[in-house]
């Protein structure tokens, strides 16, 4: 194994998925200072140490190399014990951001984006919508599968027999999100597309404004205000997209939305 340790701005942390390897697990990914972007796993992020969980638009250095599992380029293991944090960018500083993000290749047809990516393995890139029609849900299933917890119990017992009596049990799962969310938009070519998000700011919303109003109902209406009326229609919205390693390089459409880049429109004007 060849490690390279880079400084990596985080850009996306995906809502946790549960795995039977490591309970669970977060789908990170960032770009180096000279713009290119990695995809670092496997991260069991609510296991790290406090001093290594970090933030999104939180530098990091990051030991890693390149997975040979993984055909996509930008796909690195970490070795997540090494994680050292460094600068954080400020939550209004826009302009910092944005010379980071914005100044690198940004994507608008997404048909050729899949074609590019099926050509050379190229699975993250910044994606500008034409035009944002709606933020949908539907209903998903709100418990794990049996055969999924089934799996992660087994793992846990073998690994406790050589813990030294440390028992993993305070740890508990991320709850499952019980819905589904997407954007449905258009590219520059008039192509309308639906595709799921999968932002970890989107489900913690979710469960936030759930806890704060006892309603699930009330709390997709706040989802909707943030993410359509607000981020939709007053920001200039940009997409971080991502394809998944079971779709990559074969499906009509292996992207799905890993993160957000919601600019306000007064920083937009200024930078171009």
């Amino acid at each position: 194994m060849d490690f390279i340790t880079k400084k990596i701005l985080i850009l996306v942390k995906t809502y946790p998925s549960i795995s039977k390897k490591y309970t669970e697990l977060v789908c990170t990914a960032g770009m180096d200072e000279e713009g290119n972007w990695f995809r670092l796993y496997p991260i069991p992020f609510r296991k790290l140490n406090d001093e290594q969980q970090y933030p999104k638009y939180r530098w990091i250095e990051a030991r890693m190399y390149k997975s040979n599992e993984d055909p996509r380029i930008e796909s690195y293991k970490v070795d997540f014990a090494r994680i050292k944090l460094l600068e954080q960018i400020e939550a209004r500083d826009w302009g910092r951001k944005s010379n980071i993000v914005l100044k690198q290749k940004i994507h608008n047809d997404l048909s050729k984006l899949i074609e590019e990516s099926n050509s050379t393995n190229m699975s993250l890139a910044v994606f500008k919508p034409s035009k944002i029609i709606d933020f949908i849900w539907k209903k998903d299933g709100r418990e794990y599968s049996k055969e999924k917890l089934d799996a992660i119990e087994r793992e846990r017992k073998q690994l406790n027999l050589f813990a030294n009596g440390e028992d993993d049990d305070v740890f508990k799962i991320v709850d499952k999100l019980p819905y589904k969310f997407s954007y449905v938009f258009e590219d520059i070519k008039g192509k309308r597309s639906t595709l799921m998000i999968e932002d970890w700011e989107v489900g913690a919303a979710f469960w936030n404004w759930k806890a704060h109003y006892k309603s699930e109902e009330i709390a997709l209406q706040k989802l909707k205000e943030k993410f359509f009326e607000n981020y939709a229609k007053e920001r200039d919205l940009y997409f971080f997209l991502g394809t998944t390693r079971q779709y990559h390089g074969w499906a009509t459409n292996p992207f799905i939305i890993i993160g957000l880049f919601p600019l306000p429109k007064v920083v937009q004007n200024s930078l171009f």
